[in-house]
């Protein structure tokens, strides 16, 4: 195994704003790009995959969605589902353009509700050769209504009435009013599930990323409860690993599983645990899983000179930026 390249702070645009991102290098000339879940920033969202990627000699590319992390953008915390596709896309072209990355060996990687990104960026992008949803959120209707099973009806009423006065506020030009991403039963908060509350120790071990601003604008994730992208897996054309765990809570593992049975290139695979078990004591299978799926589609296939790999399209007009 070769040691893991330095990374380096690059960015792109995307939407006439600034996105930051980490560039690992990697020596095989395939590149993982990488996001997190709903407000998550890069690093709690992705280090230590990104770290298992390029060891094994993979590129990453691990980026912020505008307005949160390191990118540029205002109103700050608020997160769009047309956008964050939007940000997906500049960062697929961008990727496509690093010195050392052969544009055919693209994949999306993505967790909980960029994993539910990656069906709706795997079924329309033709430039990915292979996608992975990890603890994908594929029906947030299904997850919001097994949400309220742990959540009790005052809060329920009080996030729902933050979410309409947010919104109201974003239209006359007022600072977005921010929900926390995790919390107890009984506060307004976008997860009280009993494993969304893992979600602190799983990611941000012994506040290991302080700068990462736990919360959301209320009108995004009350936004993001009718987004159901897992829809889109049947449109799916390349190959798609679909890793789901089985006591998820959070982000339900039955819509996920019926969307990797609906891709034509689907896999699936299963772990025991919660929604962050692929953080915690899951790690090293989910790791394996995911690095075993990329060699395949990413490595032994494109040596095979499959069809997939000889001349997908690289995108124009992301001029590479590097500085922190």
């Amino acid at each position: 195994m070769r040691e893991s390249a330095e990374r380096e702070k690059v960015r792109f645009v995307s939407g006439g704003t600034e996105c930051a991102a980490w560039h690992y290098p990697g020596s095989n000339a395939a590149c993982v790009i990488m996001a997190g879940g709903f407000a998550v920033t890069k690093e709690p969202a992705t280090d230590r995959f990104a770290r298992r990627f390029n060891d094994a000699g993979f590129s990453v590319l691990a980026f912020d969605y505008r307005r949160i992390g390191e990118s540029a953008g205002q109103p700050r915390q608020v997160q769009p589902v047309r956008d964050q596709l939007a940000d997906w896309e500049a960062a697929i072209g961008f990727a496509a353009t690093l010195p050392e990355v052969d544009p055919a060996r693209l994949a999306a990687w993505g967790f909980s509700a960029a994993g539910g990104h990656v069906f709706r960026l795997a079924a329309r992008d033709q430039r990915l050769a292979a996608a992975i949803a990890q603890t994908p959120n594929a029906d947030n209707l299904a997850a919001s209504r097994n949400a309220a099973r742990y959540q009790k009806p005052l809060a329920m009423l009080r996030f729902t009435g933050q979410g309409i006065l947010d919104a109201l506020g974003g239209l006359a030009g007022r600072p977005p009013r921010l929900v926390p991403l995790m919390g107890e039963p009984g506060t307004v908060a976008l997860l009280t599930t009993p494993d969304g509350r893992e979600g602190n120790r799983a990611l941000n071990p012994g506040n290991r990323y302080p700068d990462w601003q736990q919360a959301a604008a209320a009108r995004s994730a009350l936004r993001l409860g009718f987004y159901s992208p897992g829809r889109a897996a049947a449109k799916v054309r390349c190959p798609l690993l679909v890793l789901v765990c089985d006591q998820d809570q959070t982000a339900l593992a039955e819509p996920a599983v019926r969307a990797a049975r609906r891709a034509p290139q689907g896999t699936l695979v299963r772990l025991p645990g919660g929604h962050y078990q692929p953080f915690l004591d899951g790690h090293e299978q989910a790791a394996e899983a995911e690095l075993s799926f990329l060699r395949r589609h990413l490595l032994d296939r494109a040596q095979a000179g499959s069809p997939a790999a000889a001349g997908s399209p690289a995108a124009a007009g992301y001029a590479p930026r590097r500085g922190g």
